[in-house]
């Protein structure tokens, strides 16, 4: 189906390393086509109007490791040859092309990443890119995944690297979206298809200096002091960087407990909230949802933008829900 698109092309990509990477498997794959690629406003798991009446110009429109609201879909869908390769749960959008075998059904294990997912669509070897992905969305959590970590750690071998090389590559191409450079993101993909070699995302200068901000930024807030409400790790922030997932997983992943990280800097009349859990948080997902929240996220992981009179209220209930025995 790929190979039989027309016409002017649009690619949305998740801002992140699976995303970017995500992207650059396409771009790749599609490279005879005319294609432009975006990323949506940092932050936001929805297109805005702007960006709807933009995107639908295009003759086709390929979403990728995003779970993008299903009215955003239908509305680009009515001008636009539409297709979606994703990993994240949501409901499947039956009138386009999606690819989604986790909403299908299957264990997520067996597809941890979108890379992963359009790597095996487009009948590729592994590959830099598709393992990159993998490594962005589970990091050092991978490798309780036999199968993949083995994949991983025998293309590492292959190729003269380690995994915390693989990591660093991870942290650089994130750095881009955590420093709230929106441009630097939408240009990823094409600096990917001309490098030859993990070296040279591995000494991309401005990658080394955004991680370095970063890194000072990150250990600040997590060297703030947090609560703990029943086993559940409460945890505010006030930064304007993008960074509420990484500290949410290196406070989950450190303390082994339910997590939850509130935003208050990042957007002016909205927060971040951002949750990793032991439980399934597909209900909290859902309740997200229904109360017209932007909200989406995978089995373990909740992300949401809630306006700032609600966010207290919001809280208050996953909390609930994630100390309810």
């Amino acid at each position: 189906m790929l190979a039989e698109l027309q016409g002017k092309g649009l690619l949305i990509h998740h801002w992140d390393t699976d995303g970017i990477c995500s992207a650059r498997l396409l771009l790749e794959y599609l490279s005879g086509k005319h294609i432009v690629n975006k990323t949506p406003e940092l932050g936001n798991y929805f297109l805005t109007e702007k960006e709807l009446e933009d995107y639908s110009k295009y003759d086709f429109v390929i979403v990728v490791d995003m779970s993008l609201p299903e009215d955003n879909i239908l509305r680009l869908a009515k001008k636009s040859k539409i297709m979606i390769f994703d990993h994240h749960l949501g409901p499947e959008v039956k009138q386009v092309f999606h690819q989604n075998p986790v909403i299908k059904g299957e264990n997520p294990d067996e597809y941890p990443s979108t890379s992963w997912i359009i790597n095996r669509h487009l009948d590729n070897p592994e590959n830099l890119f598709a393992l990159l992905g993998v490594v962005g969305d589970y990091e050092q959590k991978i490798k309780n995944n036999q199968l993949l970590y083995a994949a991983i750690t025998n293309f590492c071998n292959e190729n003269n690297l380690t995994f915390d090389d693989m990591l660093k590559m991870v942290y650089l191409l994130d750095s881009n979206y955590k420093i709230g450079d929106k441009k630097a993101v939408e240009i990823a993909p094409r600096l990917l298809l001309n490098y030859t070699s993990a070296n040279e995302i591995l000494e991309n200068t401005q990658w080394n200096k955004n991680l370095t901000k970063l890194n000072e930024e990150i250990t600040k807030q997590l060297e703030q002091a947090s609560d703990e409400i029943n086993g559940t790790i409460l945890k505010k922030i006030n930064t304007q960087y993008n960074i509420i997932s990484t500290i949410t997983r290196k406070v989950a992943w450190e303390s082994g407990k339910n997590t939850l990280v509130i935003n208050i800097g990042f957007f002016e009349d909205m927060d971040q909230v951002y949750v990793r859990s032991n439980k399934n948080a597909e209900p909290m997902i859902k309740r997200g949802k229904d109360l017209g929240f932007k909200c989406g996220g995978k089995k373990e992981v909740l992300g949401a933008i809630v306006p700032k009179d609600k966010t207290d209220s919001f809280v208050e209930e996953i909390i609930e829900f994630l100390t309810k025995k």
